[in-house]
C-alpha cells in the first residue's frame, strides 16, 4: 500500500499537470479565436474569386484549345495531393483523423500518388508510410500570410502545368465549430468553375479578353484555396487542442479527489492502527 508520502507527491504532479493542460487549453482558445476571425476574413474574398470563375467559365469558348492549362482535363496517370497537417501534437485524435482520410485516399487511388507535405506531422507519417514525397513545408506559424504559402502554390502550378502530375488534390482538416473538424479532400487542379444558373449570368465583357483574365485569375484562386486551407488547419488544430486539455485538465482534477480520498483513507487507517497500538500497550501494562 503506498505510503502518505507517494499519496502526497502524486497529487502535487497531478496538480502540476492540471495547472499546464489548464494554461494550455486558455491559450489555444485565444489562438482559435485569432484563426476563426483570418478565415472570416478570407471567405468574401474566395467567394468573389469563385463567382468570376464561375461566369468566365460559362461563356462559351472561340476556341477550346486554347484554354489556359489550369482548366485543361487530361488523362490521370500520375496524382499529387498537398497534405496539410499540424507541427505539433497534443490535439486529440485531429492528426490520425486527416493522415487516415489521407492515406484511404492514396490506397484507393488507381494511379501513382506523390506527396506535398506541410507540417511536421503529415510529413512524418508519408514518411512511414512510405510515400513518395515531393516537397516539405513546416513551421508556417499561427498567423501565416498569403506570402507565407506561396511556394506551395508555385510547387505545385508548376508540377502541373508542366506534366509532372495530371490531377491535384487537397487535403486538410475543415473547422465546422469548436467540437467539430473534419477532414477533407478537394480536387484543386484542374480547376473546376462552379456551375451558375442562366438566371444569374450577366452580361459582362472582359478586356482585354477572357482567356488573358483568366490566365491571370487561375494562379489566385490556387493560392487562395491552399491559403483558405492552411488557415482552416490552425483553427481546428486549436480547437481540438483547447479540447483535449480542456478534457486533460478535468481528468487531472478528478484524479487529484480520488488520490486525496484514498490519501485520507490511508491517514485514518494509520491513525485508528496507532491509537489500537497505545490502548493494547496500555491493557498489557494494565494487566
Amino acid at each position: 500500500m503506498p505510503s502518505l508520502r507517494d499519496y502526497r507527491r502524486r497529487i502535487r504532479t497531478d496538480q502540476n499537470i492540471g495547472k499546464v493542460t489548464n494554461a494550455m487549453s486558455l491559450v489555444a482558445g485565444a489562438k482559435m479565436r485569432r484563426a476563426q476571425q483570418a478565415i472570416a476574413a478570407t471567405r468574401p474574398y474566395a467567394r468573389k474569386l469563385q463567382e468570376l470563375l464561375s461566369h468566365l467559365g460559362a461563356m462559351p469558348a472561340d476556341d477550346p484549345s486554347q484554354l489556359p492549362p489550369l482548366l485543361r482535363r487530361r488523362p490521370i496517370q500520375r496524382i499529387e495531393i498537398v497534405h496539410v497537417t499540424p507541427d505539433r501534437g497534443l490535439c486529440g485524435g485531429l492528426i490520425t483523423n486527416v493522415n487516415r482520410r489521407t492515406g484511404q485516399f492514396i490506397v484507393q487511388s488507381a494511379s501513382p500518388v506523390s506527396v506535398v507535405t506541410v507540417g511536421r506531422r503529415g510529413r512524418d507519417f508519408m514518411v512511414r508510410f512510405g510515400r513518395e514525397v515531393r516537397g516539405t513545408f513546416t513551421n508556417l506559424g499561427e498567423r501565416p500570410s498569403v506570402l507565407d504559402t506561396l511556394a506551395i502554390s508555385r510547387l505545385v502550378i508548376d508540377d502541373y502545368s508542366s506534366g509532372y502530375c495530371d490531377a491535384v488534390y487537397l487535403s486538410y482538416t475543415e473547422f465546422v465549430n469548436t467540437a467539430v473538424q473534419r477532414p477533407a479532400v478537394r480536387q484543386l487542379l484542374p480547376v473546376e468553375p462552379a456551375p451558375i444558373a442562366k438566371t444569374h449570368l450577366t452580361g459582362y465583357i472582359y478586356e482585354p479578353d477572357p482567356t488573358t483574365v483568366l490566365n491571370a485569375l487561375l494562379p489566385r484562386i490556387v493560392e487562395m484555396q491552399i491559403y483558405a486551407a492552411v488557415l482552416e488547419n490552425i483553427a481546428s488544430e486549436q480547437s481540438a487542442r483547447m479540447v483535449a486539455m480542456k478534457s486533460a485538465t478535468d481528468n487531472a482534477n478528478d484524479l487529484v479527489r480520488s488520490l486525496t480520498l484514498d490519501m485520507n483513507k490511508a491517514r485514518q487507517a494509520s491513525i485508528t492502527g496507532e491509537l489500537l497500538d497505545i490502548i493494547g500497550g496500555s491493557l498489557t501494562f494494565t494487566d
